[in-house]
């Protein structure tokens, strides 16, 4: 077989390989249980966090999401960017009314993402978010 037609066959193959894998994952519905194995289906716009797992003048980082979440007074909740605005690194923690980056100490404000200490210079992105009993979740 020459070489371009190997390459074709081996293409061609892991292309089947993938349409396969990819119909495996797909299907089901948000929320309940799926009709193949039982599993547990994510439901598309699951709660971020619940109301009291956000400190008053505090907050909690969301990695997974790209999310932090604020309380700067109590029941006042905002919603922002973890990714700092310096140099991209995540955020790591939010405490004494600061959202702190890591990677070179930046401080943002818990009530409106201000820089509060660089070297970042520009505020975190507001985020929005939707508060329904005890959850919010991304608006």
């Amino acid at each position: 077989m020459s070489g371009v037609a190997r390459r074709t066959v081996v293409a061609a193959a892991g292309g089947a390989g993938l349409t396969a894998a990819l119909a495996a994952c797909g299907g089901g519905e948000s929320g309940g249980k799926d009709g193949a194995g039982g599993t547990e289906v994510v439901e598309e716009n699951a709660p971020l966090a619940k109301t009291g797992d956000i400190p008053v003048g505090g907050g909690k980082v969301i990695a997974d999401k790209g999310v932090v979440i604020t309380q700067p007074k109590k029941g006042e909740f905002k919603a922002y960017s973890s990714r700092c605005t310096h140099q991209g690194c995540a955020v790591g923690s939010v405490a004494d009314g600061v959202i702190v980056c890591p990677c070179h100490q930046s401080r943002f404000d818990v009530t409106d993402g201000s820089v509060k200490q660089g070297p970042a210079s520009r505020p975190l992105e507001p985020m929005p978010i939707e508060v329904t009993g005890e959850a919010i979740r991304l608006g």
